[in-house]
């Protein structure tokens, strides 16, 4: 393992890039040496509490800095314009999801990426629950999956820390199925393996994003159903079930998860280092050194994602 600091590049300084900034700013093997985005505000803004760092409106000034990593955290259409030129000039990439919007930049992207040390920014790659419900189908504890329910719902489209993202709220780049359903497509997709669709529907009131997704899809001969909305009444939800024979999880709110073996839920006791956007970098400082992990999403794992999120575009 190389003991220099990664020097690292931005681009994007929305929620996630200005979170990748903090995070790799306070991680001993980072250096953040450049970024830019193109709102000049942001730029005076981030320039004045990180003096250090090279700030700029012109993205291709990071792509064309001595960095040895460039974290991407544009929006989705943007990404190949973005990933694929970082590639080529032996840069590492780590990107934020989904891979892209379309089938031709995603296929760009997987060529570009032959050989260098490439990630995708999915939450749950790392996340404790993740770790548990995949050794308790390892184990056996599961016994016959049955099925897998996704359920979605935001009284409010974007939520409220991105309400400054324009484009995620409209239908080009946007979209909750975009946006959040990716992350549990992910999530199928790592425990169960490779998704195919069956049927899906978008259901929207005016130009904006979808208001309402449905989907049924399978993974191998498992029927995995995803329902959502957009713009009702309730809570937000965020849940993903998994229904064994022996036992069923239920993953609510990215973290809380818990588990069934008769007729209720019964919270289970995770115990760990949960994972972050910190335990995801040093991650993928270990693939730069050679040693790649499964709790990494590749390129691969997300164009199989992005198949399957743009098919409910494809058919709406």
């Amino acid at each position: 393992m190389s003991t220099d600091p990664i020097r690292l590049g931005i681009v994007g300084l929305g929620a996630m890039g200005r979170r990748i900034l903090e995070v790799a700013h306070t991680h001993p093997r980072y250096a953040v040496t450049h970024a830019a985005d193109l709102d000049e505000a942001t730029v005076s803004r981030l320039q004045a509490e990180h003096p250090v760092v090279l700030f700029s409106t012109t993205p291709a000034d990071v792509l064309r800095a001595d960095v040895d990593a460039v974290y991407v955290a544009t929006p989705p259409a943007t990404h190949a314009g973005l990933v694929v030129p970082a590639l080529d000039g032996g840069k590492a990439v780590f990107c934020e999801k989904p891979l892209a919007v379309s089938a031709e930049d995603a296929e760009a992207m997987m060529a570009a990426s032959a050989g260098r040390p490439t990630a995708v920014n999915f939450a749950l790659s790392d996340r404790l629950a993740t770790r548990y419900v995949e050794q308790a189908l390892a184990d056996g504890r599961v016994g016959d999956v049955l099925g897998v329910e996704i359920r979605l719902h935001f009284p409010v489209w974007p939520r409220r820390f991105q309400a400054d993202a324009a484009w995620v709220a409209g239908r080009a780049q946007g979209g909750f199925v975009r946006e959040v359903f990716s992350h549990f497509a992910y999530l199928t997709d790592r425990l169960l393996g490779p998704l195919s669709v069956v049927q899906t529907r978008l259901d929207h009131r005016d130009e904006a994003s979808e208001s309402t997704a449905y989907g049924l899809m399978l993974a191998g001969d498992i029927p995995v159903v995803l329902t959502g909305s957009a713009g009702a009444a309730g809570p937000t939800t965020y849940e993903w079930i998994l229904r064994g024979s022996h036992q069923s999880f239920l993953l609510r709110d990215w973290r809380e998860l818990l588990v069934a073996e008769g007729d209720e839920w019964v919270p289970v006791e995770l115990a760990g280092e949960e994972g972050s956007e910190y335990s995801r970098l040093s991650l993928f400082a270990d693939l730069m050194d050679g040693k790649a992990s499964p709790e990494l999403a590749d390129f691969a794992a997300a164009r199989r994602v992005q198949r399957v999120v743009e098919s409910f575009h494809e058919q709406r």
